[in-house]
């Protein structure tokens, strides 16, 4: 029974839970749809004051059309600033510091909103001219400061566009030049075949110059070395290598008897022809 007992109120507690939870969910249900039917019940309401006072501008005449003129006027202002800001807000955070000074700005634009309202139905026109000229030069300062931030803002959006679309054309203009690179590939081909080809006609022309040049001292050295063979002091060919280096004669000392040996065999005979 016990356990029955706390099974039981732990049901009735989890019922009640579930039932606040639904309460709650409910109120909350129902408070954001009275937010959203508040919000659309002002717009439609500033809506149709809009209408009526661009009504009044054209069909009234003297400070009653000029004041129903100052009020269309601030609430254009006003009403473009915020739509400029609150497109942009998403996609730059700065401008959440403008939308904050805006509502301020609204605030005060809706106080003077409100003396204009009274000014309007006062039946005493001297007061009308009186307070009016004042009252316009506040809607004025009011006008000048949002359109000011309206215009900063739109300047500051197409200013990111135009970098953005910037950087979007180079990084294209990049991947295209990627795309043709076979445009650059037979350039560099010919140009490396054209080095290679003045590479190897140099090459080949130092070849021949040494070659006629390793002949041309071989030519002079031969009469030369017949000369050194037939000269009596000369040294016989076999003695030096022709290159000025000592042969092997040389090394072994035998080069001054094999001289003086040639020397004698070349001098005439003493023998009885001669007698």
């Amino acid at each position: 029974m016990e356990i029955l007992g706390v099974l039981l109120v732990l049901a009735l507690l989890f019922g009640l839970g579930v039932a606040v939870l639904v309460v709650v969910g409910l109120v909350k249900a129902a408070r954001a749809v009275g937010e959203k039917v508040e919000r659309q019940e002002a717009k439609a309401r500033r809506a149709v004051e809009n209408v009526a006072l661009k009504a009044k501008t054209y069909t009234q005449t003297g400070p009653q059309g000029q004041i129903s003129a100052v009020r269309l006027r601030l609430r254009t202002s006003l009403d473009g600033t915020r739509q400029v800001l609150q497109s942009g807000v998403a996609q730059d955070g700065q401008l959440g510091e403008s939308l904050a000074l805006l509502a301020r700005l609204d605030a005060h634009a809706a106080e003077l909103d409100g003396e204009l309202r009274m000014l309007e139905r006062e039946p005493d026109t001297g007061r009308v001219a009186a307070k009016l000229p004042e009252l316009r030069e506040r809607a004025e300062r009011i006008t000048h400061s949002a359109e000011a931030m309206r215009w900063a803002a739109q300047d500051r959006m197409h200013r990111f566009a135009e970098d953005e679309l910037g950087r979007l054309s180079q990084e294209c203009e990049d991947e295209a030049g990627a795309l043709r690179h076979w445009d650059t590939a037979p350039g560099a081909s010919g140009g490396a075949s054209g080095d290679s080809g003045t590479a190897g006609a140099a090459g080949a022309s130092s070849a021949s110059a040494a070659a006629g040049a390793s002949s041309a001292p071989g030519a002079a050295d031969a009469p030369g070395a017949a000369r050194g063979a037939d000269a009596p002091g000369g040294a016989r060919p076999g003695l030096t290598d022709g290159r000025g280096r000592p042969s092997a004669e040389e090394l072994l000392g035998l080069a001054d008897p094999v001289t003086k040996l040639a020397q004698r065999l070349r001098k005439p005979s003493a023998g009885p022809s001669a007698g």
